[in-house]
Order: structure tokens, then sequence, then C-alpha cells
């Protein structure tokens, strides 16, 4: 069986498709955007995560590391990137959890267990499993299998895409997924490119094509003050959607906030967060109305 680095696992979701879910996060983003708030989402490989407040200057993990990789400082414990090879000792004995490891090899097995340990939940709350990233389809092959299990196992499957991935892929996948959880951005790609450093012509395309199988299809728009809450990019966002084929679709809007910003600081990477801004009742208002027009029933989702 497949195994892939897999960042978190959430239990007794609700918010990312119907009843309580199980959420798994796997590692690795092909996409770049401003407003993240999963930043350790984006790497493929395992990072270390720091939280300097938490730290109590034992110096357990200075004594444990074996490359010899930290220094206890004034400011708190200092890697040595190059001789760091993420065994996880550190976080293994810090005994105020200030060192986390973000990334664990898991095979479809062990996330199986899991799973199905939270089945009772699922079949009491009309619930399921969620799998989420960073970007799933990147791992298509230990995703196909997960959800060929859950599917032998009657467990609801939602897959969270940004649909930057090769249509076949996203088809394969298709053909063992119950709902999809479809992110769209904006519609300019020179934005988009400038926002994301990627273009959304595959995104669009590939949205169209997926909803032309008849999927069962939300859309998620992150919704950011002076990035593409404007009234061009919503009325425009709101006839592509109004245009595809199938059911019209649901739309939740999930407005931009900063409350990752701890994650960054984590990472050691503070100057990578966009200090972007929170969008207004009235814009979000005005939003929900526009897509109304098109007949679309949009609202703040999860």
């Amino acid at each position: 069986m497949s195994a892939s680095l897999i960042f978190d696992i959430k239990r007794y979701a609700i918010n990312d498709g119907p009843g309580i879910r199980v959420v798994i996060f796997f590692k690795g983003c092909n996409l770049r955007c401003a407003w993240c708030h999963n930043p350790e989402s984006i790497s493929p490989g395992a990072e270390k995560m720091y939280t300097a407040s938490r730290c109590i200057g034992c110096g357990t993990c200075v004594e444990a590391c074996p490359e010899n990789a930290l220094t206890l400082t004034p400011d708190g414990i200092a890697t040595d990137a190059e001789r760091c090879s993420m065994c996880g000792k550190c976080e293994e004995v810090c005994p105020s959890r200030a060192v986390e490891i973000s990334g664990k090899t898991m095979t479809v097995s062990g996330i199986m267990e899991i799973i199905t340990k939270e089945q009772v939940f699922f079949d009491q709350s009309g619930g399921g499993v969620t799998f989420s990233g960073g970007e799933p389809l990147l791992h298509s092959k230990m995703l196909i299998e997960l959800l060929h299990e859950c599917g032998k196992r009657g467990i609801h499957r939602a897959v969270d895409t940004a649909g930057n991935v090769s249509t076949e892929t996203l088809l394969e996948v298709a053909k063992q997924t119950d709902l999809f959880l479809y992110d769209l951005k904006m519609m300019d790609s020179t934005l988009h490119r400038e926002w994301t450093n990627a273009g959304n012509e595959k995104i669009l395309y590939n949205l169209k094509v997926l909803a032309g199988t008849g999927a069962h299809i939300i859309i998620r728009i992150p919704l950011i003050a002076g990035v593409n809450n404007d009234d061009f990019n919503i009325e425009q966002t709101a006839m592509f959607i109004a245009g595809l084929d199938g059911d019209k679709k649901e739309v939740h809007f999930l407005p931009y906030h900063s409350i990752a910003r701890h994650k960054y600081l984590k990472l050691g990477k503070p100057e990578a967060f966009e200090m972007l801004q929170e969008p207004d009742k009235v814009s979000l208002e005005r939003a929900i109305a526009k897509f109304a027009e098109y007949g679309i029933r949009a609202g703040v989702g999860g």
C-alpha cells in the first residue's frame, strides 16, 4: 500500500462537508496563495515548527539531537537547517511541546485504522472523511486507494482541491468521490498568478470538465479585501459558475482572517505572511446578493 506525508488529522470536523467528519491533511501544494491558512501544508517535505513562547529553556532537545543541530540561545532554540535531518528526536523529548515536526509518513492502513474508529459518528451524523491539504491530488495513488477503502465501508468521501492538477488525475479521483470542495480564487489569470504563483487556466478548465461529469461540487471562494472582492471579479465569477453544466452549484465564501500568522512564526517565516485585509460585511453581503442574481445559493461556509 502507498504512503505519504500527512501534516494533520482533524477529528470531529463540521466545516469540511456534511455531518461529523475526519479530515486528512496531505502535505505539499503546487500553489503559493498569499493568504494560505495552512503554510505548513505548502512544502512537500517535513518541517520543524518552533513556538518560542512555549520553550522553557531546559535544553533537553539540544542534548537529544543526534546531529548537534540545536543550540540554546537567549532567544530560545536555534536550529542549523543544514545539519537538521528532521528525525523528530527534539519533538519526542520536548516537555512543553515547543518543537513540532510537521509531516509524518503514514500508510493507507494506518489512516484507515483512524478513520474506521470514527465510523459510528459518521453513521449518526451523515458525516464521513474529507481529504484535504495542501493538494491531496498530488498524492493521487494513495488518495485513490483511500477513497476505494472508504467506499468499501460505505463511508462518505469528500475531496478538497484547488484543481491545479492534470485532468486525467482529477477524473480518476472523481470516480470514487462523493463530494468535491473545489477552491476558486479569482477569474483573472494574471492576478491569480500574482497572488498564488500559478495561472488559473487549468483550474477553470478542470472545473468545467468535472461539472460535466455530474459530480457533486461545492465551490469555495476565499474572499480577501483588495484582492478578489471587487465587483468585477465577483460578477465574472458568478457568471462562470452559473454557466457550469448540471445543477446550480452551491458556493461558500471563506472570508480571510489573519489567525494563521502564528503558524508562519512557528515556521520561522514571518516575512512570508501577507498581512491582508478581511472583507467587510457590506462587500460580503454584496457578493452573496450578486450570486443570487445568477440563481446561485451562496453564503459563508466552512
